[in-house]
């Protein structure tokens, strides 16, 4: 087998994740009636059968099952220890180890460095069985405080003369910010051009020295050179600044330079360099063009591919730049991420898109835009800093080429996120969580070492080591016993069963090939299950006067003649038994709450209960999970559809109060949306604003809500299960009467049946008096009468004589005092006023409210004194 491949994982791009229904699909497969790859896949030994599945096991136990046994020995767990298989089990499972967990560290002040830990744990050994996935967790928190290292690689061609001039002092402005971020920093420095070779750089004797020559902008410069290190990393930043001082541009031929050799150096070299394993790795490379890659130097003459070693001469000068091409992105970043490095592109704007795309090709790298004369780059620098510090991203070392890795990130606000591993946006101290799953394709062979992988932060020297062995061996294997006599001396004994050797049969190895073939009917009569059936059901043959049947796609076959099997019970929409029941022999056996046939039929009755809770709508009966309408006119799932039924409206009254607004009967709070989506889903509703109730086959509905006001909506019934609803838009609601208006009513009400009480009071009393005044004038005209008739009955010499009404001087009733008229007499005649008449006076009669008495009061007392 091929060496593992070292590197970075490739992305989740270039490895697709299985999905999700699949890797469902795969674990419950062997659980599956019908479908169990245990059994089905035929396995004659135990290490057979743990690479079928990871539920598959195997019984070790020899006389399993009894001599006569069909029982497979390489089955689901519960079916072997449900058979009799006891502890005598083979089924190693996948398990995982912590050997290392060292707490996460805080700060990095205060510790020795060696000392700091940014991932937990260090150490995990993981027994994979193939199939069967190991999930380890992980846990990253970047230490603050942490030491820096910073390497400036500077492109010294002639363009970049400005730059140069203006990064003169960049040391001690840059240890100023970064100090302010972590206080152990170092910087360094190193240079590049381009290969001095042609047709890179101009090698013509006459630019041998100054390859400026002849140029009028600057008539002087250095030869072209391809990397020289200048400054080891150093915390005395004025080394720096005199460093920078000391530097000269130099030209070199064509546009690209030959930064990517500069950059494989710089990190390759690292005693020279002076990189410290425990410290951030920085490396700032500032160009203002293209760089040359791998193949280019061909140009020159260069087949040779890069070697990815370090090759620093005594002057810290690159020594092979002629003569190996350059490296090339892939040698960049396996070179980058073995040391730590971070590599930061500070590149001017119109090669930024160029530089963008290097990223995603080389890990832990990131580009910056440079302004024409550098002035910005200690800013670029702290940006960039902040922006690799902030993030966490997970990568895989030396994985084996039969092992998958998953991974899921589970950041600082504690969402896991399946396929990614890398978290953003964190702050120094926050701690993030990796989880990787590893799933072994298959098992290595004879005598593979255990494989060791690495799982590392980008950037971090931290690593969390993972050991991980194979289980695709069983413990009684170590047991086996070749020639044994449990196997008649004819084959190996191992795990329970006989490995049969050349030329032997059955399942002790007992008989030979061609054994019982000639001898007739007799030794062949023990396979048939009845005299004329064929041997072993036509699905086996006989051997050693036994059936071993013959191994189907479809399934297994079973039975000492071979006459069982577990896939041809019925059928339901393609399903073995419904997916409802187990076949044995031809006839299915349902599992629990299923009947029928072929196990079609639910005793459940949860599907046929409608909207209102009631068992097919009160309108049929539940058989088989399914409502038999028993309503004449009733339809529907649950029954629920019965436009001729008394109930018709009500079945229909939920989706109109839904679509109202309306809270439902016994409830003060409007319907959600959800509930009226499920309620009205099989109808289709008009809004509208006046319902015709003259629509033939429609029920008009009518309802009064808990706020008195009355719906009213038409329902029937359309081809094809829906049903119309037509309702109006608003409630027919009456607006209630003002209180003002009540109350002058009620007064107006009052005052109007006092007036007509009063008036018919008035009334009576008005007649009454009437009455009594008539009755007076009648009185009084009867009384004037008897006076008068009493007077022409007296003497006329009455003198002397006293009248009847008790004295003189009573005068006729209607005769009249007045001065100038005399009383008239009874017969014509007048007297003067002197000589009035007495007539009698009847003081018998009381008097009335309307009758005085007529006779003086004098008179009535008797005659007058004078």
């Amino acid at each position: 087998m091929s060496a593992p491949p070292r590197g970075p994982l490739p992305s989740p791009r270039q490895r697709p994740l299985p999905p999700l229904r699949l890797l469902l699909l795969a674990a419950m497969l062997p659980l599956c009636p019908g479908l169990n790859v245990c059994t089905r896949g035929s396995a004659s030994s135990c290490e057979e059968c743990l690479l079928l599945h990871p539920h598959c096991a195997w019984c070790s136990k020899e006389d399993y099952g009894g001599p006569q046994s069909e029982l497979p020995r390489c089955d689901l767990r519960e079916n072997l220890a449900r058979g009799g298989c006891g502890g005598e089990l083979e089924g190693p499972h996948t398990s995982v180890h912590v050997l290392q967990d060292d707490p996460l560290s805080t700060r990095a002040s205060g510790h020795a460095l060696d000392q700091l830990t940014q991932i937990n744990p260090q150490r995990i050994a993981v027994d994979l069985r193939p199939g069967e996935a190991a999930r380890v967790r992980v846990q990253v928190r970047p230490v603050e405080d942490y030491p820096l290292d910073l390497y400036y690689l500077m492109d010294l061609s002639l363009s970049m003369k400005d730059d140069l001039d203006a990064i003169r002092h960049l040391g001690t402005r840059l240890a100023q910010e970064m100090r302010a971020l972590t206080r152990n920093f170092r910087l360094g420095f190193g240079s590049f051009v381009d290969k001095s070779t042609s047709p890179f750089s101009y090698t013509a004797p006459r630019y041998r020295d100054n390859p400026c020559v002849g140029y009028k902008l600057f008539p002087s410069c250095v030869p072209a050179f391809g990397f020289r290190h200048l400054l080891a990393l150093t915390d005395e930043v004025g080394r720096f600044n005199e460093e920078v001082q000391k530097q000269r541009v130099s030209r070199n031929r064509d546009a690209p330079e030959g930064g990517f050799d500069a950059i494989l150096q710089a990190a390759v070299c690292t005693d020279k360099v002076g990189w410290r394993k425990e410290a951030l790795h920085l490396l700032v490379f500032t160009t203002d063009d293209v760089p040359h890659i791998a193949l280019d130097g061909k140009l020159g003459g260069l087949v040779q591919p890069h070697d990815g070693l370090c090759h620093l001469d005594q002057a810290n000068e690159y020594s092979a730049t002629n003569q190996m091409d350059y490296p090339s992105l892939a040698l960049l970043g396996e070179k980058l991420a073995e040391n730590n490095i971070h590599l930061i592109f500070a590149v001017t704007k119109n090669h930024y898109m160029l530089y963008k795309n290097f990223t995603a090709l080389i890990p832990g790298t990131t580009v910056e835009i440079l302004h024409g004369d550098s002035r910005n780059i200690i800013q670029l620098i702290v940006n960039a800093y902040n922006g690799i510090r902030s993030k966490v991203e997970l990568e895989a070392w030396d994985v084996p080429e039969d092992l998958d890795l998953t991974y899921t990130a589970i950041c600082q606000d504690g969402v896991a996120q399946p396929g990614q591993r890398k978290c953003r946006d964190l702050k120094i101290g926050d701690t993030v969580a990796f989880e990787v799953s590893l799933e072994a394709r298959g098992c290595p062979g004879p005598g593979s070492p255990d494989r060791r992988l690495a799982l590392k932060p980008v950037g971090f020297r931290d690593t969390l080591e993972l050991l991980v062995t194979y289980n695709c061996s069983c413990a009684c294997s170590a047991h086996a016993e070749p020639d044994s006599a449990r196997c008649s001396r004819g084959g190996t004994y191992s795990c329970g069963a006989c490995a049969c050797g050349p030329g032997r049969l059955g399942a002790r190895c007992q008989c030979r090939e061609g054994e019982g073939e000639e001898g007739g009917e007799a030794p062949q009569a023990p396979c048939r299950e009845a005299e004329g059936r064929p041997l072993c059901s036509g699905r086996g043959e006989c051997v050693c006067q036994r059936c071993l049947c013959y191994h189907s796609d479809f399934g297994r076959i079973y039975g000492p003649f071979c006459q069982c099997d577990d896939f041809s019970c019925a059928r339901s929409r393609g399903l073995l038994c419904s997916g409802h029941g187990d076949c044995h022999c031809g006839e299915c056996q349902c599992h629990a709450g299923f009947v029928g046939d072929n196990c079609n039929c639910t005793t459940e009755t949860e599907t046929c209960v409608s909207g209102d809770g009631q068992l097919c709508s009160g309108r049929g009966h539940c058989v088989c999970g399914q409502c038999q309408c028993t309503e004449p006119g009733a339809f529907g799932d649950t029954c629920e559809r019965c436009p001729t039924c008394p109930d018709a409206c009500g079945t229909k009254r939920g989706c109109v109060e839904c679509l109202l607004q309306l809270p439902p009967s016994g409830s003060d709070r409007a319907p959600a949306n959800e509930t009226c989506q499920k309620q009205c889903r099989d109808a289709v509703v008009t809004r509208v604003d006046t319902v015709r109730l003259d629509v033939p086959d429609t029920v008009t509905c009518f309802f009064k809500t808990a706020q008195d006001c009355v719906v009213t909506f038409a329902y029937s019934e359309v081809p094809g299960g829906k049903s119309t609803l037509t309702v109006l838009k608003e409630p027919d609601c009456g607006s209630a009467p003002s209180t003002l208006t009540i109350l002058l009513a009620v007064g107006g009400s009052v005052l109007l049946v006092g007036l007509v009480l009063l008036a018919i009071w008035k009334m009576l009393v008005t007649i009454h008096d009437r009455r009594e005044f008539a009755r007076f004038q009648s009185e009084r005209a009867r009384a004037r009468y008897e006076m008068v008739s009493g007077a022409w009955g007296a003497p006329r010499g009455g003198a002397g004589k006293e009248s009847t009404c008790g004295g003189p001087g009573c005068l006729l009733p209607g005769a009249s005092s007045r001065k100038g008229r005399a009383p008239v007499l009874p017969g014509g005649g007048t007297r003067g006023p002197e000589a009035a008449v007495s007539l009698p006076c009847s003081p018998a009669r009381p008097p009335t409210r309307f009758t005085a008495n007529p006779c003086p009061l004098t008179e009535l007392n008797g005659p007058s004194a004078s």
